[in-house]
């Protein structure tokens, strides 16, 4: 069960979901500009544009030879043409209700970046944490991913490797979907979403097979939201087994996260009261120069194991949202989540026990599609050098991806690190190929 209870938190974290216009919001004084290389020496160059929690613990992530470029700011990461006319089409339908649930929502962003007002609005945060809920994600997510348990730069025996797919069925933008049946891809649809892995390493865990539906009534309030449905296939019992995800916020055993720190927030919104604490200019890895696994193992992730310091790094503006849980037996406190206001992509998160100490601090690197066309960029997995290819209805995907989480236990000095590079939302090739990878009965074949 032990087994069973990581590969759900992986499934999750395989459904990495991805905007607006960039903001308008007018930068400060930099001490550093586009192509300066910050090293150990310079942090100090750094600490304005940090949060707090993650500069005071700042050992983990830099280190003697780090070489962090400094990219664009405020790069235009503006999202796929489809989801922008989605988001116009449906503007001002989407609200808040009971339980900070949404009503009215079809595709495309819910609420409009501009008209969210932080500290005069008490439903910002509720409309923050939709738009990242709902933000452009193309398909879902297809991936080769690898997790891997680290004590202050020591890899621990625990580790899983495999493949991952999820799939959006609904609020779909492409125009065969969005204009003949609402968004959904399958008519009468009561499914937000599936997303499935496969695990390939090690060799005692191999053949298990993970199979997770998120409902529509996930975004409703509390009394009509129905709780995931996750199967397991376990290839020595030979059978399926159903599995309840309902207490996705219980600790995996011999791990430091639960299911719902994927991505910094893989709950669902109602379970959890939402307030916009600030806002603030911040320096995060955007869009990675480099590649890890599945490609290479030669990525430095510093003596902790837990660092993109040697990596590109953005100035963004960032919206600062806190969740209060509702359920008292929750393990935390409240989290901390600073999301980009422009893609809604997570890049910092700080998790506090219920003592209200910090306890995890939770961050992410990301990867652009467009930079990766076979020509100026090719991906070496792909046989024209294109990572990740647009399909019908979507020609440029113009998603901005995360591709790795890193998890750290400040308390303990362990963590966990997630990584699937490789990770695009392009879909699969047909609705039947679709309906099969979906279907429950493809587990019981055990393949």
């Amino acid at each position: 069960m032990r087994k069973l209870a990581i590969l759900l938190c992986l499934a999750v974290s395989a459904t990495a979901f991805a905007a607006e216009q960039g903001s308008e919001d007018v930068l400060p004084n930099l001490p550093f500009k586009e192509g300066d290389t910050i090293t150990f020496d310079q942090l100090e160059k750094l600490k304005d544009f940090l949060p707090a929690q993650f500069w005071e613990n700042r050992e983990f992530f830099f280190y003697e030879g780090m070489q962090l470029e400094v990219g664009p700011a405020l790069r235009d990461y503006s999202e796929a043409e489809p989801f922008k006319a989605a988001s116009e089409k449906f503007k001002g339908q989407s609200k808040i209700v009971a339980d900070g649930a949404i009503e009215g929502y079809t595709a495309g962003r819910p609420f409009e970046t501009s008209a969210i007002d932080c500290k005069g609005d008490p439903q910002a945060a509720a409309k923050i944490i939709w738009n990242f809920n709902k933000a452009w994600n193309g398909d879902g997510a297809d991936s080769t991913w690898s997790y891997t348990y680290w004590d202050r730069g020591e890899q621990l025996p625990l580790y899983y490797e495999g493949t991952a797919r999820s799939i959006s069925l609904s609020n779909r933008v492409e125009p065969e979907y969005l204009e003949g049946n609402k968004g959904d891809i399958f008519p009468n649809e009561k499914r937000l979403n599936v997303f499935g892995i496969e695990v390939e390493a090690p060799f005692d865990a191999r053949g298990i097979l993970v199979l997770t539906y998120r409902y529509k009534s996930a975004d409703g309030p509390l009394k009509q939201a129905k709780n995931d449905d996750t199967w397991v296939y376990v290839p020595d019992l030979r059978r399926v087994r159903r599995i309840s995800s309902a207490q996705r916020t219980d600790s995996v055993q011999g791990t430091d996260f639960t299911m719902d720190d994927l991505r910094s927030f893989a709950g669902i919104p109602p379970q959890y009261e939402w307030k916009c604490i600030g806002e603030q200019t911040v320096i995060a890895p955007m869009n990675t120069k480099s590649m890890a696994y599945p490609y290479t193992d030669s990525y430095n992730f510093g003596p902790y194991g837990f660092s993109f310091a040697s990596d590109r790094w953005e100035v963004r503006n960032a919206w600062i949202i806190r969740f209060d849980p509702r359920n008292e037996d929750h393990p935390y406190h409240h989290k901390d989540i600073y999301v980009d206001k422009e893609t809604y992509e997570p890049l910092y998160s700080f998790a506090y026990d219920r003592k209200k100490e910090l306890w995890k601090i939770i961050w992410h690197n990301h990867r652009w599609s467009e930079d990766w066309d076979g020509v100026k960029n090719k991906d070496p997995k792909a046989s024209d050098g294109v990572w990740y290819p647009g399909w019908e209805g979507v020609k440029e995907p113009r998603d901005l991806r995360v591709i790795s989480d890193i998890i750290v236990n400040v308390q303990t000095g362990t963590g966990n690190r997630i990584e699937f590079w490789n990770s695009t939302g392009a879909p699969l090739s047909s609705k039947g190929k679709i309906r099969r990878y979906i279907d429950i009965g493809r587990l019981n074949k055990g393949r």
